[in-house]
């Protein structure tokens, strides 16, 4: 069929706009590549480079720039991960960079990122991992696509804070149907606001980047969450690059007294060996290399509302604050059906290390927080604060930080292993 003259000019403009549009995606994946080079791998420049190919994430800063945070719309509301020096700074948030080219997992798509929120619990009878009635390994095991490989949607944003909200439609191992809905509040601390939240002093010549998440789920649906139908709860979960010399460390309320009570469950993935747990008069320490795959917990009795890290290698100090209630009810998450539904731990801590098959998803480890079982009638929620801390300098300075706010000195953490 002939063309007329006015179809002829309008399949070129057509063209021409497509080269145009083609021309304008490539400059700016160019211009994202070059600015990877600018930067070298393990700075702030360089992960937000390589995360603005694939969103466009939001960067929250403190006055001056020093602080940042950057939050993921598309990649399930996670802080990825945080600088207290500018875009040439460490990167403190540990970034799974293969996997966000690679197929889809069947299991769990591990992004990455330094602070991102789970619903629990994962394994037990109101698992929320295991379709009802299957055996609980890892052929069976499954995140829910919800906060495993949903975009969230922004309802606010300024420079300092961003709000993300997510509705979900969930079944847990009993079969109960939760329909929920999950907000996300994320707010960078400046240095007022981390004194005041840590009563320090922050007027030291070292570095520092704090920020808050305040974390919310409301039962949307019509059916009550008891002990018959189980229940969710939130559970906080941060990624850290690990190093040969990173110890974690965690306080916890030691009774003397007690010689029987266990401090921690330390077989989660088979038993920890000796050689990376230490007890010392009501601090735990824990080897986090990345080279021994393990995860521990301690119950909500025992659990002190916050724990750490230290990198003596690159002198990172880590603290992480969260809520804690001592009282309350947490579920249990362990990968069984025949413990208690309601034994579960408060603070855990996981090391990455090799499979039995000698693959590897790290190196990373992970300090991670949860929320007692949201027992909520329909329109109630149930909130979860947890708060993390980078501070870098000389090791004076983060001594006296560690002393004050985890209760030992950097000799101590440095001597445990």
């Amino acid at each position: 069929m002939n063309k007329t003259p006015l179809q002829i000019i309008l399949i070129s403009t057509m063209l021409a706009a497509s080269c145009n549009d083609n021309t304008a995606n490539d400059k700016s994946a160019q211009k994202q590549d070059n600015a990877r080079v600018q930067y070298k791998q393990g700075s702030f420049g360089y992960d937000l480079a390589f995360l603005l190919q694939h969103d466009s994430v939001v960067v929250l800063e403190t006055e001056g720039g020093k602080a940042q945070v950057i939050v993921s719309p598309k990649y399930q509301a996670k802080v990825f991960t945080s600088t207290a020096d500018g875009k040439d700074g460490m990167s403190f948030g540990w970034i799974n960079y293969k996997a966000f080219t690679g197929p889809a997992d069947a299991h769990m798509n591990a992004y990455g990122g330094e602070n991102r929120i789970w619903l629990g619990p994962e394994g037990g009878k109101f698992s929320l991992f295991f379709p009802g009635a299957a055996k609980m390994e890892f052929a069976n095991w499954k995140t829910p696509a919800a906060f495993d490989t949903e975009a969230w949607t922004v309802k606010e944003e300024t420079s300092t804070q961003v709000t993300l909200q997510k509705q979900m439609q969930l079944t847990n191992y009993a079969g109960t149907r939760l329909d929920l809905s999950v907000t996300r509040n994320i707010m960078i601390l400046n240095s007022r606001q981390i004194a005041s939240q840590l009563h320090i002093a922050t007027d030291s010549p070292g570095k520092v980047v704090g920020y808050q998440t305040d974390n919310t789920i409301t039962n949307t649906g019509q059916q009550a969450w008891t002990e018959a139908t189980g229940m969710p709860c939130i559970w906080m979960l941060d990624m850290f690059n690990p190093s040969p010399s990173t110890v974690i460390i965690i306080p916890y309320k030691d009774d003397p007294t007690d010689k029987t009570a266990k401090v921690a469950t330390t077989d989660y993935f088979g038993e920890i060996p000796a050689d990376r747990i230490k007890y010392d008069q009501g601090t735990l320490f824990f080897k986090a290399d990345g080279k021994s795959r393990g995860k521990l917990g301690i119950h909500p009795e025992k659990t002190r509302p916050m724990a750490g890290s230290y990198d003596s290698q690159n002198r990172i100090l880590t603290v992480t604050l969260f809520e804690v209630d001592s009282s309350g009810k947490y579920l249990n998450q362990e990968w069984n059906t025949h413990k208690p539904a309601f034994s579960g731990d408060a603070v855990n801590a996981y090391n990455d290390g090799p499979l039995a098959n000698g693959s590897q998803m790290g190196p990373f480890f992970e300090i991670e927080s949860v929320s007692p079982a949201a027992f909520l009638s329909p329109g109630q929620s149930l909130s979860h604060r947890h708060a993390v801390f980078h501070f870098t300098g000389d090791e004076p300075e983060l001594d006296r930080i560690c002393l004050k706010l985890l209760g030992v000195s950097l000799a101590t953490v440095k001597k445990a292993f």
